[in-house]
């Protein structure tokens, strides 16, 4: 029986972290999309329009591509299967923490506070928190499928 928990665990744990994975893979790759479109198009996105008064063009384009990488940071600790991955989580939380910084200081700027736009800050930070919040769900069951064979391993030993 714990085997076959053991099984389940590692198939639903890869699927999860597929999933989560591909989920912020995809906001990357429309982050990515955002910063070609403010090279080339300046200003022409909505939600970067709203802060033209305030920054240099070249700001969300920077901001941009560090959410990029906080992203890319976090779909790199949900499929890399060591130890060591809890420190992408926390690197993409760093990152997606200064990205939050920036958009919300600009956003507080602005002649009035734009709710369409809150996503800017709050979409890194969230999947930065999200994937953090998945592995350790997932360390955590992986924990009690442990403890229940060492129950396992007692009980025949009497």
């Amino acid at each position: 029986m714990v085997k076959y928990f053991e099984k389940k665990h590692a198939q639903q744990s890869l699927l999860w972290r597929r999933v989560f994975a591909g989920l912020l893979f995809s906001y990357a790759g429309f982050m990515i999309y955002c910063v070609f479109n403010q090279a080339w198009f300046p200003w022409e996105l909505r939600f970067h329009a709203y802060f033209m008064e305030e920054m240099h063009p070249g700001m969300p384009i920077l901001f941009d591509l560090v959410a990029v990488v906080a992203c890319l940071l976090a779909v790199k600790g949900l499929l890399q299967k060591s130890s060591s991955s809890k420190k992408f989580f926390w690197y993409s939380s760093y990152a997606s923490l200064l990205v939050a910084v920036f958009w919300l200081v600009y956003m507080l700027s602005l002649p009035r506070f734009r709710w369409d736009v809150v996503w800017l800050p709050l979409a890194p930070l969230g999947g930065a928190a999200l994937c953090l919040y998945v592995d350790h769900l997932l360390s955590e069951s992986l924990e009690d499928i442990n403890k229940l064979k060492t129950y396992m391993y007692n009980y025949k030993a009497l």
